[in-house]
């Protein structure tokens, strides 16, 4: 009997887990669809990305459930809570990168019905830095490699740079010229979705490091703080 449960409980586990490489799939692919509408003037994708919004949302209340339940039945120790721990706050990561694409592919719309500003060389490239950040921050959980999550916290400070570069140049734009402003402030709001696109995808990476070492690797200088008192 006590071997029959111990392999549900396995067996549950790796369901929890699939589900949530099943609902980073899926916001990844809500990322690269969102910059498609920007960069395509596709209607039709940009409501393709905002309609998918409820089945992200839907993956986040079911995994948050199942792992409640696996705590209270199963009442896990050690690496197992750890896990499941690190699994509640990364479906909340996940889930909000998808709200982030949401918010894109809305600024898409407003954008694609007037001329574009300027080339979108930045935004795709800041793209391509936070989707890569979001798919090495979920291999790393399949994985439980700290060491590839420790290379997702170090990405995230090119992210930020590149965020900072397009807001001076777009500054530009709107002193240059006011009647840029109103587009101008749209591509800076979607600069500003994929930076805390690369937060998230810190965070996930975060909890990485805690689930496979036990280590609260978050807000480094909090810690140093309260360990000098």
């Amino acid at each position: 009997m006590n071997e029959h449960s111990s392999k549900q409980y396995d067996a549950d586990l790796e369901t929890i887990r699939s589900r949530v490489l099943e609902m980073g799939g899926l916001v990844e692919a809500q990322i690269r669809r969102a910059l498609e509408a920007l960069s395509s003037g596709e209607r039709a994708i940009s409501d393709e990305v905002i309609a998918n919004d409820h089945r992200i949302n839907g993956m986040e209340v079911s995994l948050d459930g199942d792992c409640s339940q696996v705590i209270v039945k199963r009442q896990p120790a050690a690496n197992d809570l750890r896990l499941i721990l690190a699994i509640t706050k990364i479906v909340t990561d996940l889930e909000r990168i998808g709200d982030l694409a949401v918010n894109i592919a809305e600024r898409a719309l407003e954008l694609n019905q007037e001329p574009p500003l300027k080339p979108y060389i930045d935004i795709p490239h800041m793209a391509r830095e936070v989707s890569d950040m979001v798919h090495r921050a979920l291999d790393s959980f399949v994985k439980r490699d700290a060491a590839e999550a420790r290379a997702v916290l170090s990405a995230d400070d090119a992210v930020d740079a590149l965020n900072v570069q397009l807001f001076r140049e777009l500054l530009t734009y709107m002193i240059e010229e006011p009647k840029n402003v109103t587009r101008a402030l749209r591509i800076t709001f979607i600069a500003k979705y994929l930076e805390r696109v690369g937060d998230h995808a810190t965070n996930i990476a975060q909890m990485v490091i805690f689930m496979s070492e036990g280590r609260d690797v978050r807000h480094p200088r909090l810690r140093a703080k309260n360990s000098a008192v």
